[in-house]
């Protein structure tokens, strides 16, 4: 390494020995030095005022929040700090979170210590760490499941508000005949009200039609 001094590292870790066993791993190379330790989003909050560092090297999850959170705490004194996440969680929404926060790089707890070292280096030299394949998989999954929330919206908002009215008695696990005795209409006109809302929910049933509107959490239904 040129006459630089080491690059300063956080480490965001919540379990002890973990945290430990990371700023031994890292303090082995000159290129860098862990300065501070937090275990919480409550310690960086703390610390990120105080303590300048260069990257962090964050859980995602911590016990009074997320790294996401720690992050947004750091960045608000230090927008310039790089950060690698280094989580078990692997699923598409923490990393897709990670990254939106702000993250060059994602591994996971499994990854060797010279790997952990190595995307330290690079996130501090501004360099993108999640592979460019795994990437465009990661926005891809995002973008279908935006177009399926849109998709959602779009059926529930097209219920009428009868509608919502005899989904939301479904809900309680109410029949037709009990339906139509509470909203005062034949039980004819219940069965043609829910056959039309069967069919714009894409449901084969009346109890689809309640679990897809419970999934799907509006807050129209029964407006």
């Amino acid at each position: 390494m040129s006459g630089r001094p080491p690059y300063r590292v956080l480490i965001v870790e919540d379990h002890q020995v973990v945290a430990e066993g990371l700023a031994a791993l890292l303090n082995e190379h000159p290129e860098l030095r862990v300065v501070a330790l937090a275990s919480s989003v409550g310690e960086v909050e703390h610390l990120s005022d105080v303590e300048r560092v260069d990257v962090a090297l964050c859980d995602f999850w911590l016990p009074d929040g997320t790294g996401a959170e720690a992050v947004a705490a750091l960045r608000a004194h230090q927008p310039d700090v790089a950060i690698v996440f280094l989580s078990a969680d692997q699923s598409d929404q923490v990393i897709l979170t990670a990254l939106e926060a702000g993250a060059a790089g994602y591994l996971v707890k499994s990854a060797g210590g010279a790997d952990v070292a190595e995307a330290v280096r690079r996130a501090v030299d501004g360099e993108i760490l999640v592979p460019a394949r795994q990437l465009a998989k990661l926005l891809s999954r995002r973008r279908e499941n935006a177009r399926r929330s849109q998709e959602h919206a779009r059926r529930l908002d097209s219920l009428t508000p009868r509608e919502r009215q005899i989904l939301a008695l479904m809900a309680e696990g109410k029949d037709n005949r009990d339906i139509a005795r509470e909203l005062s209409i034949s039980y004819t006109t219940v069965r043609s009200h829910v056959r039309h809302l069967l069919s714009k929910m894409g449901a084969r049933s009346k109890l689809e039609a309640v679990v897809r509107a419970a999934d799907w959490d509006s807050p129209s239904i029964g407006a």
